[in-house]
């Protein structure tokens, strides 16, 4: 047992000497703050539904945004569809959001252009709506995935004017969220990590 503790040290010494972890990393620069472990998810038509319409979050599917598992907050997930059916899953409407304001960035090589359909998880019935046409609370005390920075979402006015009364906040329709409301709420996730 001693000898296989003393192997793990030596192995991790080693990996940790510059010069062979240079020489064991992938030649491929990539940017820091880029996920790679989250590739579209392909349409499969065994599921029975339209190519377009939104779909239960896979398991193990990361967002592309963060990396998180959607599939373990379901009632905060979101997702795009994109016109040939693959599909991009995300762990909020914040990350969502994030996403469509640089595409490129997150999924190289794809443009916004290119999402056909957009989902956000309904808070009130837990169902998927049209993320375009809901309804999204700012500054509530609902803490989501990320602790921070949430936006829960609602298919109908008067339910996120009721959830707004309960938990505080202002109800957004899906235009009024601009560039700088998402990235300060960006930064209150990364705040509360």
């Amino acid at each position: 047992m001693l000898g296989m503790g003393l192997l793990a040290v030596a192995a991790l010494a080693l990996w940790q000497a510059p010069a062979l972890r240079a020489a064991l990393a992938p030649q491929a620069e990539l940017a820091p703050d880029v996920c790679v472990v989250a590739p579209p998810t392909p349409y499969d038509p065994a599921l029975g539904l339209p190519v377009h319409a939104a779909r239960a979050v896979p398991a193990g599917v990361r967002c592309p945004v963060c990396g998180m598992y959607p599939e373990r907050a379901p009632q905060w997930a979101a997702q795009v569809i994109f016109a040939n059916g693959d599909a991009h899953f995300f762990d909020s409407p914040l990350s969502l959001l994030m996403y469509l304001g640089d595409v490129g960035r997150y999924s190289p090589g794809r443009q916004a252009g290119d999402i056909v359909a957009h989902y956000v998880t309904d808070t009130a019935s837990q169902r998927w709506t049209d993320a375009r046409q809901a309804f999204y609370v700012h500054g509530s005390s609902a803490r989501g995935p990320m602790r921070a920075g949430n936006l829960p979402a609602f298919a109908a006015r008067d339910a996120a004017e009721r959830f707004a009364a309960q938990r505080g906040g202002a109800v957004l329709a899906f235009g009024a969220i601009d560039a700088a409301t998402v990235q300060r709420l960006d930064g209150q996730a990364h705040a509360s990590q």
